[in-house]
């Protein structure tokens, strides 16, 4: 759900302020009932109409990018850094579904369907989650099976749903481990290691749900098709 004054400036007639006089005025109307109401939400099924005009409802797009290192998951920076979006050629107004850290590489989606983006990052969907972290320190079985058990990050229980070591350097006392987790708050993988006493020095997602970064290289993106669309929307609940 969306604010109308938003609704109608992202489809370009006006800019937000603009928009916000022209629904006191009496001028825009949803679904044929005129509406005056600076703070009312509109979905995307939603007719709404300027001036007897109905707005035209933009084409949905969707994206999966292998980002790579050095790349902020927003629209834009203030920092002027490079984002997700300027590696996607698209003239929609897309935004990063979700987000990898600065230093975290792999697997991102973007698009501009608020209702797909919810179903990927709302907690009540569970979507499942792979990263492939390197770790300081070699990982044991007891590490293991806390991170299974779960353990407190933040005050709320996280646990890992998979835990699979994948090589370990005794040398240079490091582990790569694979991880599985149903959940996506910020920073949470860096975070449930450091509570078993582990520093993360790299992190890549490799999957979550259904996609996966097979075959893309960093910086390289694809084109969802209808039936990974579709699929993700089978899940389509009301939360």
């Amino acid at each position: 759900m969306k604010r109308l004054q938003k609704v109608i400036s992202e489809a370009g007639i006006a800019s937000r302020r603009k928009a916000e006089d022209l629904i006191v005025a009496g001028k825009v109307s949803v679904n044929g009932k005129i509406i005056t109401e600076l703070g009312y939400k509109v979905s995307g099924n939603d007719i709404v109409s300027v001036d007897g005009k109905e707005l035209k409802k933009e084409d949905k797009v969707y994206f999966l990018l292998n980002k790579p290192r050095g790349v902020v998951s927003t629209t834009s920076d203030e920092v002027d850094r490079k984002t997700v979006v300027e590696l996607i050629d698209t003239d929609k107004a897309i935004f990063p579904v979700g987000r990898l850290d600065y230093d975290t590489t792999g697997l991102i989606l973007l698009t501009n369907d608020g209702d797909f983006a919810n179903i990927i990052t709302h907690p009540s969907y569970g979507l499942k989650k792979t990263y492939i972290a390197k770790i300081s320190g070699i990982l044991n079985k007891e590490k293991v099976t806390l991170l299974k058990d779960g353990i407190l990050v933040d005050g709320k229980k996280s646990k890992a749903l998979r835990v699979k070591t994948r090589r370990i350097d005794k040398n240079k006392n490091t582990s790569i481990v694979e991880i599985e987790v149903a959940e996506g708050r910020n920073h949470i993988i860096k975070k449930m290691f450091n509570e078993i006493g582990y520093d993360v020095l790299k992190l890549k997602r490799e999957k979550i749900d259904i996609f996966t970064i097979q075959g893309l290289k960093s910086g390289e993106y694809r084109k969802l098709t209808v039936k990974e669309v579709k699929t993700i929307y089978s899940y389509k609940k009301n939360p």
